[in-house]
């Protein structure tokens, strides 16, 4: 049927049809039938909402066009539209998704006052024969609506039930008789709250007069409610989300619809992550716990750690920490190979204000030259080639913390003014970012050159030179603190012993002159790893020790400080050759081993991660 069709029945129709927006709660349309009804000229209902047509109806209203829009069609006898005049009109609602516009619903009202008076007026033969036949006709159409709403009650997934001005439950669907255990007989005339929502979830008594369900014919609302049980016939509670809905009619309140669904399963979800997250809540705490307890053991054990000896060298130079440490001045910490540099960079860091945050450590002699600039100051992706995704430099990562910088001699000299740049401003840019950071580091650099002596050759930056050596703390070699050495040594015994489980291994009076006899090239880095080969190769709990003998050691090693040794300083080219060739030696000594005792590191006496990094800096083949 086409517009204009539709037009004309919907004008010429006998019964009152009203096209409601129930979105905008407007009146759309309203036939001649619909004007003499409700007493309202066109103009005049047609500019009035749908809700004053039914004043102190809001909630029952919204069902009836919740149900329209979600069934396609429903009826009711509970609004009651005001007249004109004022007086409330007896009737009957029915309505339908409007054809080609689904957002409206067209409603025809049946005067039921009329009808009754159409039946029983006598004097009117032919009209009450037209009335009942209207009314046999309406009864056919209620009846199949009655059937529909029994049929969508049986096929909802949710449990539906409803409950008198008194509580006694009127009719029950299949859902909810699943659910509570119970028959739609055994229920349908007893009180429903007594039966199936009696007690709290704790099986304390739950009063009537308590009960959202009952409240919503009480005071007309609509409750909804997610915390509550319903008790099956077998006594066992479940957890349930419902919604108490008001029936009126007339303006007066008859009951409630209860909609619910059982949320067990949910609830039992959401309990076990509530427990899952209180666990890691807890275990968080016990962590953070546990690591301030570890840090102030290590604190109260003091911020030495790892710094042994009692030779006045040591003193002085644990003296010197303890009067840096508390400030934020670059410090140079100068000495030969396997001195501990290291580890005074890390006592002033844990004995700064800055110890709670992290310690960095950059061995820029382990870095390829091209990769200086993005280990420092990072990258951003897509900056070169390999650039697969954003890098944080080094710079980044100590923000609040400690930057130490490993050989610092090894930095490029075109690379150096970026780095004092970065610790005059404090600020940098990473590479393909135009972004400027800023940073706040305190900075530790060690080096085993002589820094003075690389700026007079040209090999280093005088202005960072001087950035650098604010306050230089130098550490003298073991050969120089031969005191310090059976304190060392036996430190080093007691870790090889815990760490390979090899019982009874002590350091005997001879082994000790031995070793103090020792001159030491390698400093504490080799006396490590004489200790640990002595302890593998020990018999019967004696440690067995390969050092020259005396007359067969190397003279001692001259003083780092150029100035002091008058024999003219090496270029690069020729240090890079000896390095090579001592590499090369001790590769061929070990058969090619990097690691462990009789390894080319070991020989060295060099960090074997050192070692790698400079064999791949050199092209050297381990073959």
């Amino acid at each position: 049927m086409g517009e204009e069709a539709l037009g004309r029945a919907f004008e010429g129709a006998p019964e009152a049809m009203l096209v409601l927006d129930p979105g905008s709660d407007t009146i759309c349309n309203a036939n001649p039938s619909a004007l003499r009804l409700l007493g309202y000229d066109h103009e005049t209902l047609l500019g009035m909402r749908v809700t004053a047509l039914h004043p102190d109806q809001v909630p029952t209203l919204i069902v009836f066009t919740q149900a329209v829009q979600a069934r396609g069609r429903d009826w009711t006898h509970a609004l009651t539209p005001r007249h004109a005049d004022g007086h409330a009109l007896n009737v009957e609602y029915s309505g339908a998704l409007l054809p080609g516009d689904p957002t409206k619903i067209l409603v025809s009202l049946f005067d039921l006052d009329e009808r009754r008076r159409r039946l029983v007026d006598t004097e009117a033969d032919a009209h009450m024969r037209a009335g009942l036949t209207e009314w046999q006709r309406m009864e056919r159409i209620f009846r199949d609506i009655e059937r529909e709403n029994q049929l969508i009650l049986r096929a909802a997934g949710e449990g539906i039930y409803g409950v008198n001005a008194d509580g006694i439950t009127t009719f029950i669907n299949p859902a909810a008789e699943r659910m509570l255990g119970w028959q739609a007989s055994d229920l349908v005339g007893r009180d429903m709250h007594s039966t199936v929502h009696h007690s709290h979830p704790d099986g304390c008594h739950y009063p009537h007069h308590d009960c959202p369900i009952y409240a919503a014919f009480r005071d007309g609302a609509v409750h909804q409610v997610d915390t509550e049980v319903f008790w099956r016939r077998d006594g066992t509670p479940f957890y349930v989300a419902y919604t108490s809905t008001p029936i009126r009619d007339r303006g007066r309140l008859l009951g409630a619809v209860i909609v619910f669904r059982d949320i067990s399963q949910r609830r039992e979800a959401d309990e076990r992550l509530r427990n899952a997250l209180a666990e890691v809540d807890s275990l968080r705490q016990r962590l953070e716990l546990e690591n301030a307890y570890l840090r102030e053991e290590i604190r109260e054990g003091g911020h030495h750690q790892g710094i042994i000896g009692r030779s006045p060298a040591i003193e002085a130079c644990l003296r010197q920490i303890d009067l840096v440490a508390g400030t934020d001045a670059t410090v140079l910490v100068s000495g030969e190979s396997g001195t501990g540099k290291e580890l005074v960079a890390r006592a002033i860091h844990e004995a700064s204000r800055r110890r709670d945050r992290p310690l960095i450590r950059v061995n820029c002699a382990a870095i390829p030259r091209e990769l200086f600039e993005s280990e420092f100051f990072g990258h951003a992706k897509g900056a070169f080639t390999g650039a697969v995704r954003d890098r944080v430099g080094r710079f980044e990562l100590a923000d609040g913390g400690t930057l130490f910088l490993d050989e610092v001699g090894e930095i490029p000299l075109d690379l150096q003014g970026k780095l004092l740049r970065v610790l005059q401003e404090r600020q940098f840019e990473r590479i393909g970012e135009e972004r400027t950071r800023t940073v706040d580091v305190r900075l530790v650099a060690a080096t085993n050159r002589d820094l003075k002596a690389e700026v007079k050759r040209g090999r280093f930056r005088e202005d960072l030179y001087f950035r650098l050596n604010v306050f230089p703390i130098g550490v003298v070699p073991l050969r120089e603190r031969r005191e310090d050495i059976p304190l060392i040594a036996q430190h080093f015994l007691r870790g090889v012993v815990r760490r390979l489980n090899i019982p009874d291994l002590r350091l005997t009076e001879g082994d000790v002159r031995r070793l103090s006899r020792y001159d030491w090239p390698g400093n504490v880095r080799e006396l490590e790893n004489i200790i640990e080969r002595a302890a593998i190769l020990g018999v019967r709990g004696r440690l067995r020790f390969d050092l020259p003998e005396p007359d067969e050691a190397a003279p001692p090693r001259p003083p780092m400080m150029v100035e002091r040794s008058g024999v003219a300083p090496s270029t690069e080219s020729e240090r890079r050759a000896r390095d090579r060739a001592d590499i090369v030696a001790a590769l061929g000594l070990s058969q090619g081993r990097i690691f462990g005792a009789g390894g080319a590191a070991a020989i060295l006496g060099v960090k074997p991660t050192t070692l790698a990094s400079r064999i791949k800096a050199l092209g050297i083949s381990r073959r």
